[in-house]
């Protein structure tokens, strides 16, 4: 496809940093633009022409538009695209592997990100250690579910299976939150073990924070 994709993301965001999991792993080459969140560019008149949300992803393509919201993004990839699927074949797996990826795209995530903490803290008045404290909290809670859910037989080196996936795109980043929010993290082997399965292959060295032309 070559550079006919154009993302939309910030080195820090964990959904953006979803989909360029998902973009290195297909081994898709893609143009990047940044957004810098914690100065408000998601807010620029020509970046809310692409997402009315002002929220990144967003994922241009070539004589098609844009594409937002990070899974949505995803699952196009898997049915466009060629290359490792980040899907199980049998509806069962593929079922199991979204319900892990919605505990954190959808139930842990989103009560965390940069927008809702500056409301918590700017709107609602609280001093940064409350504000760090809400986020440990939903992040903990996600995480021990995922936990839990990966003592499941269908759980192997990786989230489902013994290959990567949609719910191991998920798991990594939000695992860096938790990090930087000062969780610990000892609680949660199984977890730690799929993300250290997760940081030896290049497509997640290559799709990382630390990698991105836009990294502080």
């Amino acid at each position: 496809m070559g550079k006919a994709l154009t993302l939309h993301g910030y080195f820090r965001s964990s959904a953006a940093w979803r989909v360029r999991i998902a973009l290195e792993m297909k081994g898709i080459a893609f143009g990047q633009v940044f957004r810098h969140l914690r100065k408000g560019e998601q807010s620029a008149p020509d970046f809310l022409a692409l997402n009315p949300q002002g929220l990144v992803p967003a994922l241009e393509v070539a004589g098609q538009g844009a594409l937002t919201q990070s899974l949505a993004i995803i699952e196009w990839l898997e049915e466009t695209q060629p290359g490792p699927k980040l899907l199980p074949a049998d509806a069962w797996g593929r079922a199991r592997v979204r319900s892990l990826a919605q505990i954190i795209a959808c139930d842990t995530h989103p009560i965390q990100n940069l927008r809702v903490l500056q409301y918590v803290k700017r709107q609602l008045g609280q001093e940064q250690a409350a504000v760090d404290a809400w986020a440990r909290h939903w992040i903990t809670l996600g995480l021990t579910a995922v936990e839990a859910r990966l003592a499941e037989p269908e759980s192997g080196r990786f989230c489902h299976g013994d290959e990567p996936g949609l719910a191991d795109i998920c798991l990594v980043p939000q695992l860096s939150n938790a990090r930087r929010f000062g969780l610990d993290l000892s609680p949660f082997p199984r977890v730690l073990a799929v993300e250290a399965a997760c940081q030896v292959l290049p497509a997640f060295r290559r799709a990382a924070p630390e990698s991105q032309p836009d990294a502080e």
